[in-house]
């Protein structure tokens, strides 16, 4: 027995913190009536010691993030003006702008060229002034040939490396979509239930393993976006219960970062270097370990095919080796991506090609100043807007799996993830007697209107001569649509005439 004190309000446990893990969620609440029965009847002893203040609730995991939605709505209104989405914001598939492609700027590396361009034409008036006042700076053109030649190279290189990254990601993620449908499908419609009250069991642990599926999918998102929390809104209801380590390490100001100052956001809009943050700053404040949320998914998904094997449900050695097998893949998009973003073009590399494209431009003026004089200034500043625009464009899409216009629309593919498990655990698993044998089941469309019954009353020679009628039938090249109707009609004469007979 312990002492009994009055509680102090530092004695309550605290609301949910950033270090203690959030309590499991109750399952069961009585009701008024039995809260009354259970009542305790206190004697006089007990009355007389002092009461002990009843400890507050803390909030669970997802009510504390459902506390703090609001708050995200209001952030996200504020950080995504018209303005802002028209040069730089994220990207929208379902969006179509009716400007000339040469003309749009959502997605063009403009913004990011203003500083650059202002710092050439600034260099390209200086040689030129020099040379038109105090003396001539002007060199042989050879210059342009020779160093044209390397620059060439230097940027096809640096180009084709970026957009093979990604294409990379782009790959990874069309097969991350493509093995999703496949293992949501043989869960869905491969695995069974059970009889009686085990057979709700099943039909709930299925829809808690296509949940899995779609975590999976966000999870890979936010690692990949160097976003290593779990109370996102779009993955906290999905693996919010599982005990993870990206659960215990939860920190709210992960979530909820402060907000930028308007020189660091205006630094970075315009791609200055030295107002860009470590993109990995998150990963390596953290407190506690961080563990590998999809990976650790993966590792829950494998157990509930195990379990499906154990109890039955999943009878098919074919459908076992098949789902072993699309974890198999799962697991190998997500070490793909991983090497696409861990894997950049060797700084060695990406520091000459910067060199090579500034020498070039910054020795432009004086090539150019003896045959355009004036016009050099103009000149440099859209040789250098061509050169050091497709060094930019190289940096921008090196890594696909960011936020910018350019990047992979990761938020799209996870949205078309989640409406595809939702349309297939829509309606239950198809039986082949439910629709195979309807009554509009037009097996012989279009050569024949006729419904499953009634071909199913036929003979098999019928079958089979309709199946060679229905080549014979089909539409001529020259588009005669009157062939097939033709023949649809003596096909259906000839079987009325056999019937009778």
């Amino acid at each position: 027995m312990g002492d009994h004190s009055p509680a102090s309000p530092s004695d309550a446990p605290a609301p949910f913190s950033d270090s203690a893990a959030p309590p499991p969620v109750p399952t069961e609440t009585k009701s008024h009536a039995d809260h009354h029965q259970d009542v305790p009847v206190h004697t006089k002893e007990e009355e007389q010691l002092p009461r002990i203040k009843a400890p507050t609730p803390r909030p669970t995991f997802m009510e504390h993030l459902a506390d703090s939605r609001e708050t995200q709505f209001h952030l996200h209104r504020q950080d995504s003006s018209e303005l802002d989405r028209y040069f730089h914001g994220p990207r929208d598939m379902d969006k179509h702008s009716k400007w000339p492609i040469f003309m749009r700027m959502h997605g063009s590396v403009t913004p990011k060229m203003i500083l650059p361009m202002l710092l050439v034409a600034l260099w390209a008036t200086l040689i030129t002034c020099i040379s038109h006042f105090l003396h001539d700076l002007g060199v042989n053109d050879i210059l342009l040939t020779v160093l044209g030649f390397v620059v060439g190279l230097a940027l096809s290189f640096r180009s084709s490396t970026a957009y093979e990254r990604w294409a990379d990601g782009r790959k990874y993620w069309s097969q991350l979509i493509q093995t999703s449908r496949n293992l949501a499908r043989t869960i869905w419609v491969n695995t069974g239930e059970r009889e009686g009250e085990l057979g709700k069991v099943d039909l709930l642990r299925k829809l808690s393993a296509m949940n899995l599926i779609l975590a999976f999918g966000v999870a890979l998102k936010h690692k990949l976006r160097f976003e290593p929390d779990i109370a996102y809104e779009d993955l906290a209801g999905l693996v919010g219960y599982l005990d993870t380590f990206a659960r215990d390490a939860h920190d709210h100001s992960v979530v909820h970062p402060k907000p930028k100052s308007t020189l660091k956001s205006t630094g970075e809009y315009l791609g200055v270097s030295f107002a860009e943050s470590n993109p990995r700053k998150l990963i390596k404040r953290s407190k506690k370990p961080l563990g590998h949320l999809p990976l650790e998914i993966l590792n829950h998904l494998s157990a509930y095919i195990d379990s499906c094997v154990d109890n039955g449900t999943l009878k098919s050695g074919l459908h076992q080796s098949q789902a072993i097998t699309m974890m198999s893949t799962l697991n190998e998009v997500l070490t793909g991506t991983e090497r696409v973003l861990d894997t950049p073009l060797p700084s060695a590399y990406s520091i000459a090609i910067a060199q090579i494209s500034w020498i070039y431009v910054l020795v432009l003026p004086f090539q150019l100043y003896q045959f355009l004089h004036w016009i050099t200034i103009p000149a440099s500043v859209v040789a250098a807007y061509i050169i050091i625009g497709l060094a930019t464009i190289g940096s921008e899409i090196e890594n696909p799996f960011g936020q910018d216009v350019n990047d992979l629309p990761l938020d799209t593919y996870c949205r078309q993830i989640a409406l595809e498990l939702d349309i297939m655990t829509a309606t239950p698993p198809p039986k082949v007697d439910d629709f195979m044998e309807r009554e509009d089941n037009l097996v012989m469309f279009p050569l024949s209107q006729s419904g499953y019954s009634e071909w199913h009353d036929r003979s098999v020679e019928d079958i089979r001569a309709a199946l060679k009628a229905k080549v014979v039938a089909s539409p001529t090249p020259s588009g005669n649509p009157t062939a097939m109707s033709d023949t649809s009609t003596i096909l259906g004469n000839e079987s009325m005439s056999k019937q009778s007979v």
